[in-house]
This record gives structure tokens, sequence and C-alpha cells, in this order.
């Protein structure tokens, strides 16, 4: 184990010294003109499942990092790429793809983690042709949901990721942080089941853009009665938890899962700190490395922290991705 993962252990498993994370700042030429093309990379049915690529608009092949946004699995589209992250990302000269997804319950857990596999296949298939990325290093980043989907990448997409960099994300889709009712404000709604129900459908969807029902809502009412692992899924999480197994991270951390670095506030509300604190025992077990960058006292989405510690804790994402891409 050498001296530098041992000491990237210490800075980001210690919440006291949140502060040594700094780093100087990066420099690097500003990226040419940025351009996004839209591809489909899947179809299901009469259903196309699509992806955004965004590169500079110049010839080079690049480098390139994928997004998943977040939403619960249930809400979010394609769209919803960080803008610190693609701006940083583009002018550091990469290329950022970010999938869409079927969402759920109209598509369940199974068939969603389906799509992230297939959106690696095509990539590595049809990106060097379609859009000149070198996919012999592959980065992948995404928050909450999306974080979650950035760790399942790190063992379910073939070949495994370069590196992974999920903000506020979760290995654990049964706890009873999730599977059990929650009591904060944020997970509260006046809805009753049959008009919870009513913001979602039975035909499948990839992109919420393309609704006009608040499925938001319907995430809300399956966190207040915390039935959100049977809405996904369609399993029973108290009678049947190891059907849930293939689709956690923190129950498939192995030697040869990549590195990775994950950021998360103290205070979130929608998706606990533990759930990084986890993961990373995990990872200390199996000799993964990582990084786990805290943020006092803020909620979900860094809400609420402070701005130099957030503004530190996105140039040390930055700064393992591209370390480990070079």
């Amino acid at each position: 184990m050498s001296e530098v993962f041992n000491r990237r252990q210490m800075l980001g498993l210690c919440a006291a010294s949140a502060s040594a994370l700094w780093l100087p700042e990066l420099t690097y030429a500003k990226a040419a003109k940025p351009k996004v093309k839209t591809f489909t990379y899947k179809t299901v049915g009469d259903l196309e499942i699509k992806a955004d690529v965004y590169r500079a608009d110049d010839n080079p092949t690049r480098s390139v990092m994928v997004w998943f946004h977040g939403g619960a699995l249930i809400v979010g589209h394609r769209g919803g790429v960080s803008g610190r992250v693609l701006q940083d990302m583009l002018n550091a000269g990469y290329t950022v793809v970010s999938f869409d997804y079927r969402l759920a319950p109209e598509t369940k857990l199974p068939e969603i983690v389906a799509d992230l596999e297939d959106g690696f296949t095509w990539l590595h298939e049809k990106g060097p042709e379609l859009f000149n990325v070198d996919t012999s290093k592959v980065a992948v980043s995404g928050g909450s949901a999306g974080g979650c989907l950035t760790m399942i990448a790190g063992y379910r997409a073939k070949p495994r990721p370069t590196v992974l960099v999920p903000f506020w994300g979760y290995g654990d889709l049964i706890g009873d942080w999730i599977g059990k009712p929650s009591s904060h404000a944020r997970h509260q709604t006046k809805l009753t089941k049959a008009e919870a129900y009513q913001q979602v459908g039975t035909t499948p969807i990839a992109d919420s853009r393309e609704s006009k029902k608040e499925r938001g809502a319907f995430y809300q009412y399956c966190r207040q009665q915390g039935i959100w692992p049977n809405a996904v899924s369609g399993w029973d999480h108290h009678s049947e938890p190891e059907k849930f197994d293939p689709y956690m991270t923190i129950k498939n951390v192995t030697k040869e899962y990549p590195p990775a670095l994950m950021v998360h506030g103290t205070k979130d509300t929608d998706v606990p700190y533990e759930q990084s604190t986890l993961l990373a025992e995990q990872f200390l077990q199996q000799g993964v490395e990582h990084e786990l960058v805290t943020i006092p006292n803020a909620e979900h989405g860094l809400a609420g922290g402070d701005p130099k510690l957030i503004d530190d804790a996105y140039q040390r994402a930055f700064t393992f991705m591209h370390d480990h891409m070079q």
C-alpha cells in the first residue's frame, strides 16, 4: 500500500480536516466552443433512450466522462448535468456523455441497470466513430441516484470504468434510511396513495421532461411511506432482500473495484452521509483506492455548506478524476 494511498485515505476520511483538502487551482486551456449532439443509444419497443454528448467543436480525439443524472431513479433526464462538473471537464479537454435511462416505477431496477450496461457497450462500440473519443479509459460521475448508478457502473459496466466520482450517492437500496417511513420534512406530502400513483404511469419513460405529471411528488410519497425499494424494483425488501443484492454496491465491492472519490454533506436528509462512510469502510476492507470528501453541516446537494469547502471539494474531485485518467 503506497504512501500516496495512505495520504488520500487520511484526507478523505477525516471530516475534521476538511480544510486540508485545499489544492492549488488547476490551470488548463479554455475549451473550444462546445457543441451538444443527441444520440439514441438503445430502443425498447417504441421508446428511444438517448444520450447527450458534449464536446469541443473540433476534431481531436478526446478522453471521455460519463454522467448519470439524479432523481431517485424516478424523475430526471440527461439534461441534468452538473454545470460545474461539465465546465471543468470541457475546459480540461474531455467529452462528456450524459445518459438517459428508463425511470421507475414504470421500469423496474434490473432493466434500469440493463440500460446502464447497454449505454457503456454503446459508448465503447460506437463512441470512437460517432464522436471521436478514446474509450481505453472512462471516468464516471453523477449525483444522488446518479451517484448510485456511478457506483453500480464500477462493477456492472464492461469493461470496468477507470475512475468513479459519485456525489452524495448511495450503495444500499433497502436500509432503514429508505426502506422505512421518513420523518424528514422534504419527504412529506398530503397526497393519497391514489393521487401519488396518478403522477406516474404504465408506459415506460426515460426523460421526465416528456411527462406533464409531478413525478417528484410520487417520490415524496414513496419516502414518506417507506416503499421506495418496492416501487423501483417490484420486490418486497422485507421478505426478499436478497433480490436487491446484485444491484447494491455495498454488496459488490471487490479488490478489482475502480478508484473512487465520494463527496457528501454530513447533514444530508435525503441520502444520509452514512451511505458514503459505509462504502468507504468496504473500500478500505478490499484495498480499493478511495477518498471521502466531507462537507460539514451540508444538506443534500451540499446546500448550506461552507462555499470554500465546496469549491475545494469540486477541485479535489476533478483532480482525483484527472489524475487517474492520465
